[in-house]
């Protein structure tokens, strides 16, 4: 094969493998199975208080998307939701909630800082429909 033609099948491949995301799952209908096939292995993994396994993928290459999807114990896909975003980040209460609440409303952060205060997270989302970078 020439290089042009192995080029152009190696894009198409990636651009195949970037469109397949956990948005693609369908609630009901997706498996466990399912989901490890098209989606992978998760950036974490936990459970809530009801049992559900909470699947946790962070996406894109700045970070700026984390998709949760929750399974029963059925193994079926319950429902997948963006969940970073500007709405649950309005969510968090300073001083009142606890990190763990905070890192289950929104995620693994983006970036872990050490102070001498003590451990400041931040994440990356889009602000109506945009990067900061790509909102000045």
């Amino acid at each position: 094969m020439k290089f042009p033609s192995m080029l152009v099948l190696l894009l198409s491949i990636a651009a195949l493998a970037g469109c397949i995301g956990p948005q693609a799952l369908v609630p009901g209908q997706s498996t466990v199975v399912d989901m490890r096939a098209k989606v992978g292995i998760p950036t974490d993994f936990r459970f809530d208080r009801n049992g559900d396994e909470l699947w946790e993928y962070a996406r894109g290459p700045q970070g700026y998307e984390t998709y949760l999807v929750r399974v029963g114990t059925d193994e079926k896909v319950k429902e997948v939701t963006q969940i970073l975003t500007e709405d649950q980040l309005m969510k968090i209460v300073p001083g009142k909630m606890a990190k763990a609440d905070a890192r289950n409303l929104l995620g693994r952060p983006s970036d872990q800082t050490f102070t001498g205060a003590g451990t400041v997270w931040s994440w990356r989302y889009y602000r109506s429909g945009c990067s900061p970078a790509s909102c000045s």
